[in-house]
Formats: structure tokens, C-alpha cells, sequence
């Protein structure tokens, strides 16, 4: 059986070498099975690119593709399925965030315990900032509460998977993509494997708060509609206190005539209604760009070189 081990990387040049050494030892121990590495470059802008053609000139299974800006571990990913080959196909980070000595158990739950799928799940978050820690507890909780996707808290990009499960990822094109909902999404039979928190070996995480928050905002607007079911209850709410406002103010008219005051509240009121226009305005806005960006179908990544002849 082959394995497709794909590889994004993102100015990872401290760490590729003892990713790679790392990589070469528990391949060297699954000797019944053939590997192909499959490096991804999302347009790294340190020497990543030059360390994997050195990879690849002394080693034969080392095929790389590299995009010519960045464009997101999404998309690398996404380029990592489009172009495996393997009878199985596993993704794990460059960092060794995602340990290579789990492979074996992984591919042994695939291939002897009947799963599609071996996906791994942190137990704990041991080196991450508390606060980083706390908003990606409640985006889990969420996320699982108002969509129909079921998202491990804890869950990795780092599986394996086997063949009919990566074709069935790599028919869903769409540009906007959050792959933990992708893989929860199509199904399949998926164990988990739990593992303690490991460090990087080497430089600083490329996600920062930010980016985390948005990348969350990504797979909530992907994969649930309730964001626009809370901005029409927002309305409705809003309509009937509307109405209830024009009721007692017609009553107030006619029971005590019409005296000038309340200028203040007025001025509250309608700051506090256009207020709650533009955040419904805004939530709409999210779901009308994810469908400008679709309907322009551009593509999701541009290769800038390649060592693969088909590709």
C-alpha cells in the first residue's frame, strides 16, 4: 500500500531538517508499506522552498509544489489532496506539532480496526496562552451547537485517511474552506486518538489571535445558517417593541396631552436600532462575499514551480 504524506509549510526553514530526519525514522520502520511525501509551499518567504529541492534531489519520493504568494494552509492543503497519489493519504504539520511516530498506530486503526479515518485531538493545550486557549473552547462548544457538523474540541488537521475519503474532500472545491467542518461534513467512519500538547521544535506559530478569530468566523459562516436566524429574530424582537412603543405613546397623547421631553431616550433608541440594522446588515455581508468570492470561481492556489511532470 502507498501513503501520501502531505506537508504544508509556511517559513519553516529552522524546522523542516528535523521534520525531515524525524520523518525518514518512522518511515524507515514501516518497511512493508511505499511513502510519498508531498511538501506543500504556500509561498514561503525564507528559504523553505530551497531546503525541500535539496529534499528532493537526494531523496525520490520527495515531490513539492510551490504557490507563488501565500494563500493559506486551506489551500495547501487542498493542493496536497488534488495531487496525492497514495492508497491512503495522512496531513501533518512541518513544525512536529503533529508527531510522525503516531503514523503506525494510525495507519494500523485504518487498516486493521475497519475505520476510514484516524484524525487526532489534543487533550490539552499545555504552552498555549489561556486566553487563546479559552476562545477556542467556546468557538467548539458553538460551532457544535448551531450547526449540523460535529467538530471534536481539540481536533488537529493531522489524519489519515483513505482513498474514497480524500476524493470525497477533494470534490468539495469551494474556495471559502474550513477543513475540520469538511472532514466532519462528507462523514465517514473516524477514529480519534488523543495525545498530550507538544511544542514546536523550532521558530514562532504563523497563527495569531487574529487570524484565529477570523478563520473561526470562517467555519461558522461555512457550515451554519444561524447567524442569520439570530439577525431575523433580532427583527422580529425589534418589530414588536416597536409596535409596543407606538401603543403607549398614543395612549400617553391622549391621556396626558404632549409635553416636549424625552429627547434623550429618543436619541438612545435610535442609536441602539441602528445599531442592532448594522450588525444584522453585517452578518448578511459575510454570507453575500463568501458568495461573491464562489461565483467568481477563481482558483484556489497558483503554482509558481513544481517538480510533479502531470501536474
Amino acid at each position: 500500500m502507498k501513503i501520501t504524506i502531505i506537508v504544508p509549510v509556511y517559513n519553516e526553514q529552522e524546522s523542516l531538517q528535523a521534520f525531515y530526519e524525524e520523518l525518514n525514522r518512522v518511515t524507515g520502520e514501516m518497511k512493508e508499506q511505499e511513502f510519498e511525501i508531498l511538501f506543500i509551499d504556500d509561498g514561503s518567504k525564507d528559504g523553505s522552498i530551497e531546503i525541500i529541492k535539496g529534499f528532493a534531489r537526494k531523496d525520490a519520493r520527495i515531490r513539492y509544489v510551490s504557490f507563488s504568494r501565500n494563500f493559506g494552509k486551506e489551500a495547501a492543503m487542498y493542493a496536497g489532496f488534488v495531487n496525492s497519489t497514495g492508497d491512503f493519504v495522512a496531513v501533518m504539520d512541518a513544525d512536529l506539532q503533529d508527531p510522525p511516530s503516531m503514523l503506525p498506530e494510525m495507519y494500523r486503526a485504518v487498516t486493521e480496526e475497519g475505520y476510514d479515518s484516524v484524525a487526532t485531538r489534543r487533550v490539552s493545550r499545555k504552552g498555549e496562552p489561556p486566553l487563546r486557549s479559552f476562545f477556542a473552547r467556546c468557538f467548539y462548544k458553538l460551532i457544535n451547537r448551531i450547526s449540523d457538523i460535529d467538530i471534536v474540541d481539540g481536533a488537529r488537521d493531522y489524519r489519515l485517511m483513505k482513498r474514497a475519503m480524500v476524493d470525497a474532500i477533494v470534490k468539495m472545491s469551494e474556495v471559502n474552506r474550513f477543513s475540520k467542518g469538511i472532514f466532519g461534513w462528507i462523514g465517514f467512519n473516524t477514529k480519534w486518538v488523543p495525545y498530550e500538547n507538544v511544542n514546536r521544535i523550532a521558530g514562532e506559530s504563523k497563527w495569531s489571535f487574529w487570524k484565529l478569530f477570523k478563520y473561526s468566523l470562517e467555519g461558522i459562516v461555512d457550515f451554519s445558517a444561524a447567524p442569520l436566524q439570530i439577525s431575523s429574530v433580532f427583527g422580529f424582537v425589534m418589530c414588536l417593541i416597536s409596535l409596543v412603543a407606538i401603543i403607549f405613546l398614543i395612549v400617553r397623547r391622549l391621556a396626558f396631552g404632549d409635553p416636549v421631553a424625552g429627547w434623550a431616550s429618543t436619541a438612545c433608541i435610535i442609536v441602539f436600532i441602528g445599531g442592532i440594522q448594522l450588525f444584522c446588515i453585517g452578518i448578511l455581508g459575510q454570507y453575500l462575499a463568501r458568495t461573491y468570492l464562489e461565483v467568481k470561481k477563481r482558483p484556489l492556489y497558483v503554482v509558481k514551480e513544481t517538480n510533479i511532470e502531470t501536474l
